[in-house]
């Protein structure tokens, strides 16, 4: 398909730098934080080796590191595991690469791919963990020098200390952290029906935020666009006969008249009444059953009075026998295809006991489902 002059600048576009919405405070915050956690690291190591100190006192992936643990601290890729997981998998995939593949390029490229692919498999995914499998190959003979104990030391020491430095200068500064999922909330009814989501909507709620969200205002809005759509599917998948039917506003007898029929269905504007025997459904008269008898019959316009000794036709006359029923428990989803078998839009509802307890038609379950 041909790209258009719009589809071009569009394109283009997305290569200028995003709007990060900010406060110049938070800025100091985050860029303090870092200085902090690589000064503690970088210092620890150094206190610990010494200056001729054979094992490397910091490695560049740290400030990657403190990038997202400082200053997006909110981003899943930031998160404790994140680090700690994603650091030594790939500091493991390094070091095997480097022993076992001569090809420094080859040895590069299988430590990083892999380390990516095991990091989602231990959902660790720590995107400066890619420059430590890197390191592990490239970082030359005093790295090589360690083998696996380029994991421990210095990967595994300096990931603990930067992830300390980062869980007490964001308590002190105030800020959460870690980001841990919450326990989940009971859930609360969806209003099907709210306000839609825009773009706009999205950078004044990022706006507002302390701290940046790894999300582009794009994303974020059509990510609540989607969710609004998924509450508002298992929502519907969720109700059940009982959720959607209505009162059975009017009933008849099998042996009352047709015109007593006629004006319960007008008088609350009905398509199908419910013929009871008892506590028994036993059948649906329609406003097309009386009004094909009507049409048929000229000597009771209106149902009124009958010309001559001709009586009116009695419910029990003119219903449906071949009831289809609902219960209450059963779900939507057989709900409607049941109900879109019915002419008339209409099912009765039944309890365990086969009792009459409501009716369900078309316009009900739209009504009930939309506002879910």
């Amino acid at each position: 398909m041909a790209m258009t002059r719009r589809d071009l600048r569009d394109w283009a576009v997305g290569f200028l730098p995003a709007v990060v919405a900010v406060h110049w405070r938070e800025r100091l915050r985050a860029g303090f934080g870092a200085l902090c956690g690589i000064g503690l690291t970088g210092g620890l190591m150094l206190w610990m080796l010494g200056p001729q100190g054979y094992i490397p006192w910091l490695v560049a992936p740290m400030g990657a590191s403190a990038v997202l643990l400082f200053g997006v601290p909110a981003s899943p890729l930031a998160q404790p595991w994140s680090i700690l997981g994603g650091n030594l998998v790939a500091a493991v995939v390094g070091v095997t690469c480097a022993t076992y593949i001569a090809s420094p390029v080859v040895a590069a490229a299988a430590a990083v791919g892999v380390a990516i692919a095991l990091m989602f498999t231990f959902r660790c995914v720590h995107p400066p963990s890619g420059a430590v499998a890197l390191t592990a190959v490239l970082g030359g003979p005093a790295v090589h020098a360690l083998g696996y104990g380029f994991v421990l030391e210095p990967i595994a020491v300096q990931s603990v200390v930067l992830l300390g430095a980062a869980i007490g200068y964001h308590a002190l500064t105030g800020h959460r952290y870690p980001h841990a999922m919450r326990a989940q909330a009971p859930a609360r009814p969806v209003n099907a029906q709210a306000i839609p989501v825009t773009t706009a909507d999205a950078e004044k709620a990022l706006a507002r935020r302390s701290e940046l969200l790894d999300i582009s205002a794009d994303d974020l809005a059509s990510l609540l666009r989607d969710t609004q759509r998924e509450a508002f599917a298992r929502r519907a998948r969720e109700l059940t006969a009982a959720d959607v039917m209505g009162p059975p506003l009017a009933k008849v007898q099998p042996h009352d008249e047709a015109p007593a029929a006629w004006r319960l269905l007008q008088r609350h504007g009905l398509d199908a009444l419910p013929v009871v025997d008892g506590d028994r459904v036993i059948g649906l008269v329609t406003r097309h059953d009386l009004h094909t008898r009507r049409a048929r019959r000229q000597h009771w316009p209106r149902f009124g009075v009958s010309i001559g000794t001709r009586q009116r036709p009695a419910v029990r006359d003119l219903m449906q026998g071949d009831l289809q029923t609902a219960t209450t428990g059963m779900p939507i989803s057989e709900l409607v295809p049941l109900l879109m078998t019915q002419r008339h839009g209409t099912l009765p509802v039944l309890d365990d006991a086969a009792r009459l307890v409501g009716v369900v038609t078309h316009a009900e379950v739209l009504r009930k489902v939309m506002a879910a």
